[in-house]
């Protein structure tokens, strides 16, 4: 795919979106689920939305309204609700450690999309996706020595080999390539909002597959989420129009 010159002040914005936002968010993700709490890593994860709002006020001197903040935390209300009436996980090894991974997690992708908010106002996923994965890739060499001895390499099951590729598929490449035009028609703050969705879709899941059963307050909860988003939606276009 031919893709558009990068102009030289958007180089230290791509590398910071590759080293912060896609490599450090899924390692720091990743290692806080070894230590952590499940149920708390879930919540913590649903905080992006309000680090965005933080890191435009304090960096980029935004002012959010009073009905987007009312939405936000509306929203975060419900995603709180879904994940505590939901299929309990075990406690972590270290819960304080998984929680401060999980946090500076939360923190690094609410960066991702702040960092690269203007740049998706001017390249396309393609030209832009081509330079973070590979800046992303960098870091990622470290941790390839030892990996050989890693226990997927002695098993003779595809099954986990099937899960790394789906999970390195769609929740990754997918996922990054529709954040970027999303960013670009309705800003990073309403896209990190979606981030509260992701407890809605991992309960209905676990209800399709049988994990779990759906409870009522969970639809509630629900309900409620889609409320805190709608709201913002609303202030989003109040403010455009």
């Amino acid at each position: 795919v031919k893709c558009e010159r990068i102009d030289p002040h958007d180089w230290l914005r791509l590398i910071s979106g590759g080293f912060i936002g896609l490599f450090g968010f899924i390692y720091l993700f990743v290692t806080s689920l070894r230590y952590g709490n499940p149920i708390d890593v879930s919540i913590i994860m649903t905080l992006p939305p309000m680090f965005v709002i933080l890191i435009g006020v304090l960096f980029q001197k935004r002012r959010p309204s009073l009905l987007e903040c009312v939405g936000v935390f509306v929203s975060f209300a419900g995603a709180l609700i879904v994940i505590l009436y939901g299929k309990g996980g075990v406690s972590g090894s270290d819960n304080f450690l998984g929680n401060l991974l999980a946090t500076a997690s939360a923190v690094c992708y609410a960066l991702y999309l702040v960092i690269l908010e203007k740049p998706s106002h001017t390249y396309r996923p393609v030209t832009m996706l081509r330079w973070v994965f590979l800046f992303s890739a960098v870091p990622a060499l470290f941790l390839v020595p030892g990996m050989q001895y890693m226990p997927i390499f002695e098993t003779d099951s595809i099954t986990p080999w099937l899960e790394i590729s789906f999970i390195l598929i769609c929740p990754t490449f997918l996922a990054y390539f529709l954040v970027q035009p999303a960013i670009k028609r309705i800003g990073s703050e309403l896209v990190s909002l979606y981030q509260y969705m992701i407890p809605v879709f991992a309960t209905v899941s676990a209800v399709m597959m049988g994990i779990d059963r759906l409870k009522w307050i969970q639809v509630v909860a629900m309900g409620v989420i889609i409320i805190g988003m709608v709201i913002t939606n609303f202030d989003k276009r109040k403010r455009v129009s």
